[in-house]
């Protein structure tokens, strides 16, 4: 299964929720993360964000921030996004076939919040709130039932 997790600049909740979903599932699934901006193309995570991974035991150092593209709509089977207004955006993009794979990581429609423009107890917050919702989906893709 392709993965992809969306956020908006791709600094500090998708990077958080792809390393996540990574540490869970393991090899055998292909799972990154985009932004729907690309003000931060190429950019590491913020370091709020590495520093509450590696406190939890997840290495996302190495990943770089890049926009979501059309054909990221093709090749992925799955599109989460951190809240309404990233969903709005994906959706904007997509044709009525790709609509379906879109969708927010949390039930029950909530929203991540961004911490971007917090301190470290959001990100810690942020943390907590994907961890719970990338189990979730881990359990639903190892039992064929998402």
């Amino acid at each position: 299964m392709k993965i992809l997790i969306v956020c908006l600049g791709n600094i500090c909740r998708s990077p958080l929720a792809e390393g996540i979903l990574k540490h869970k599932l393991g090899d055998g699934h292909t799972i990154d993360s985009a932004g729907t901006i690309a003000y931060h193309q190429g950019s590491q995570p913020d370091h709020r964000s590495v520093k509450t991974a590696f406190k939890n035991g997840i290495d996302i150092s190495d990943q770089k921030s890049r926009p979501i593209t059309s054909q990221d709509l093709d090749e992925f089977d799955l599109i989460f996004c951190m809240d309404k207004n990233n969903y709005r955006d994906v959706l904007q993009m997509a044709n009525e076939v790709q609509k379906p794979k879109i969708r927010l990581i949390l039930d029950a429609n909530r929203e991540v919040p961004d911490p971007y423009f917090g301190r470290i107890d959001d990100f810690d917050e942020v943390f907590s709130l994907l961890d719970e919702s990338c189990e979730i989906i881990a359990k639903k893709i190892q039992n064929h039932t998402i």
